[in-house]
């Protein structure tokens, strides 16, 4: 006789209970501190030459930024300040995370931390971070044994 297989009903639960997981830690992160690896979103490009990360910080303050660079690991620290609120507001949605927040990153490559930028504008600091000229590919001229 034939039986079902009953593993796509067993996956189905699985994530049923993954998803009612993740409803229950959303709802007790939504206070006024929250801290991710995920906060702030980044993307990160990089060339032979230099990466470039840009971060998305609406919101935060110059002055509640702090960047730090070691070696190949970019750390991106900050504070975003709550949001004023009526006194007889209720929210219906809480998605914006306030309080303080880190982020590190490991580089492609070593960088040059003495001639690492960052600009914030709109939002949106960009950290330029030139590779370590020790670091930099180098060609390697080839001769024959002639020439030695």
């Amino acid at each position: 006789m034939y039986r079902r297989s009953s593993i796509p009903g067993v996956w189905r639960e699985m994530q049923r209970f993954q998803d009612d997981m993740n409803r229950l830690f959303d709802s007790s992160l939504s206070g006024s501190y929250y801290h991710s690896d995920s906060i702030p979103t980044l993307n990160i490009y990089s060339t032979q030459e230099e990466a470039l990360v840009t971060a998305e910080v609406p919101g935060v303050e110059l002055k509640d930024l702090e960047i730090s660079v070691v070696g190949n690991n970019l750390t991106i620290c900050g504070n975003r300040e709550a949001e004023t609120t009526a006194e007889n507001a209720t929210y219906h949605r809480k998605e914006r995370h306030c309080g303080y927040f880190s982020r590190g990153i490991e580089l492609p490559y070593p960088v040059d931390a003495e001639k690492v930028e960052a600009t914030l504008d709109s939002g949106i600091l960009k950290i330029t971070l030139p590779r370590a000229e020790a670091d930099k590919p180098r060609r390697i001229s080839v001769k024959t044994s002639k020439e030695v």
